[in-house]
């Protein structure tokens, strides 16, 4: 009798869940959103292939409005959100209320290890905790000399280039992805760990090896087995999920012979600088890694950083730091080409500030005389707006709860609300890309590159969401990107040298670019996409 007790428990107990889960999600279904394709897979096959990022969005945003239902694999019901007040509750009044879910924080623990971008709740205040020091306004002011160093050896070597014997022109093609790549790699290499890349001098630096193409290359089209497999991750505690990462696919390989690269560079890096502080060597030592590594030896050692934790902070700055930043700026030379105009109005702003810093008796541009370029920094919130390299995240409701709206949505029933309930384990995409465009924000012209709305408007948005300037391409709230302020200077940096010295224009055969969708936005040439990431622009030295 007992076999059969316990097997009607258990039915009544999957019955009760699935009774519930259906009554919870009521209003869920009444959503409106593009008819699903397929009940298996739902949408997920047609928004893997595309090749442009925003390509589907665009049109359900203007269809449906700020916030859409789209169906995952077994018909399960999701939501795409782009709406301001939801994204405020989500990200800054719910606390750690919407989790990253089981897909993104697999995915963040192949690419950089157990650290911050892996980290939940408790344990991500922690690591933020400690890591909070190395970030400080004083400290990264501290780094602008170094950002201006690569820059300028950047400068030096297309400089070299330009007027070597063998250019037949003054005028150059040159793939600016890859040099920029280079360049904020030297920057994360001095700036973070105190160490000499040599990228910009062509040594073979296996962490640039490691990187180069790496997300072009796991993540675009995965297979349908491989999607469907995904699915039911949440199902798999995270301890065990761990052992994905050994699946012979192509993502998890390349994920995992790319952290065994970074790995194996920082093991000793962090050995030697925690010897180093424990035996009171290197005070002054300023690189993001000295000053984890002494914030973390005077923590209580309950909450310290665990080695791997430590190693996992390396390979997220060498990340963060570097793919991330030279593709922001890859987009902003690319938009500058198209608007010369724009781009010349900047150079002379550039040049003016320039004269004024010669006049005081200072040969370099200090952090306030970079923040006083108008121009140049509309034209930096502009490509970060329209071009934000992260373009969607992943969250998860955990527990029943009820976002609200800042525009009322028409349900399916015909229904007007300004509020929706959701079930705990409702999956949330949330779209960076449609809200950094969204008219009601950024005016009429939001799919327009115009840099002066950040000159003609105090403020953009009547509900703030991101960290500066209202935009989300840093995500927001308690888990937003603790190295914003960072990429900020260091792509002031860059840009003012570049802009000074160089001249950019679109190369006379007018490559068309794609925004690729591969985890990270990559700029791909329509005519020659197995080249991979690129970024042609015809570049001149500036008279």
């Amino acid at each position: 009798m007992e076999p059969l007790l316990y097997l009607l428990l258990a039915g009544g107990a999957v019955l009760a869940l699935v009774v519930r889960n259906y009554i919870a999600g009521r209003y869920l279904r009444r959503v409106r959103g593009p008819a699903s394709p397929s009940w298996l897979m739902g949408h997920t096959e047609v928004i893997n292939a595309q090749f442009q990022v925003g390509q589907l969005q665009r049109e359900w945003l203007k269809e449906y409005g700020l916030i859409w239902r789209l169906k995952s694999c077994l018909n399960e019901d999701t939501l795409e959100i782009a709406d301001p007040k939801a994204l405020q509750y989500i990200f800054h009044k719910s606390g750690y209320h919407f989790s990253k879910g089981p897909v993104a924080r697999q995915f963040s623990r192949e690419i950089t290890g157990p650290g911050i971008l892996f980290a939940e709740g408790q344990d991500h205040v922690r690591i933020r905790k400690i890591m909070n020091p190395a970030f400080t306004a004083s400290q990264l002011r501290s780094f602008l000399p170094l950002f201006r160093a690569s820059a300028h050896k950047l400068g030096q070597k297309w400089k070299e280039l330009l007027l070597s014997n063998e250019a037949e022109t003054s005028v150059q093609r040159i793939n600016v992805t890859a040099w920029l790549a280079r360049c904020t790699l030297d920057v994360i290499g001095e700036v973070g760990f105190d160490v000499q890349c040599g990228a910009l001098d062509d040594s073979l630096n296996p962490v640039m090896h490691a990187y180069k193409n790496m997300f072009a290359d796991a993540i675009p089209f995965p297979s349908r087995m491989t999607v469907l497999f995904r699915h039911f991750w949440r199902y798999i505690p995270m301890p065990i999920l761990s052992f994905v990462q050994y699946i012979p696919t192509k993502e998890h390989i390349r994920f995992r012979s790319t952290l065994k690269v970074i790995n194996n560079f920082a093991k000793d890096l962090i050995k030697e600088k925690t010897e180093a502080v424990l035996a009171g060597k290197n005070e002054n030592k300023r690189d993001i890694m000295s000053i984890l590594v002494k914030a973390n030896a005077s923590e209580n050692p309950k909450s310290r950083l665990s080695d791997s934790e430590m190693i996992s902070q390396m390979a997220t700055f060498l990340l963060a730091g570097h793919e991330t930043t030279a593709n922001s700026m890859t987009w902003m030379l690319y938009e500058l080409a198209r608007h010369p105009e724009y781009q010349s109005k900047m150079r002379e702003e550039v040049r003016a500030i320039r004269a004024r810093v010669a006049e005081r008796g200072d040969s370099e541009f200090s952090v306030s005389d970079l923040d006083s370029m108008t121009y140049v920094l509309a034209a930096m919130k502009e490509v970060l707006r329209l071009h934000p390299i992260v373009y969607t995240l992943l969250r998860q409701s955990t527990r029943d709860d009820v976002l609200p709206l800042s525009a009322p949505v028409t349900l399916a029933t015909g229904e007007v609300v300004d509020e929706l309930p959701i079930p705990k384990g409702t999956n949330c995409t949330i779209s960076i890309w449609a809200y950094n465009r969204l008219p009601q924000i950024w005016g009429p012209d939001a799919d327009e590159f115009n840099p002066t709305r950040w000159i003609e408007h105090e403020k953009l948005g009547q509900t703030y969401v991101g960290v500066t300037s209202n935009l989300m391409t840093f995500s927001a709230g308690l888990q937003a990107c603790i190295g914003w302020r960072f990429s900020i200077i260091e792509m002031q940096a860059i840009l003012v040298e570049l802009i000074e010295q160089f001249e950019f224009t679109i190369p006379e055969d007018k490559p068309t670019i794609i925004s690729f969708p591969a985890g990270l936005v990559a700029p791909l040439v329509a005519e020659d996409m197995q080249a991979g990431p690129q970024m042609p622009l015809a570049v001149s030295i500036a008279q």
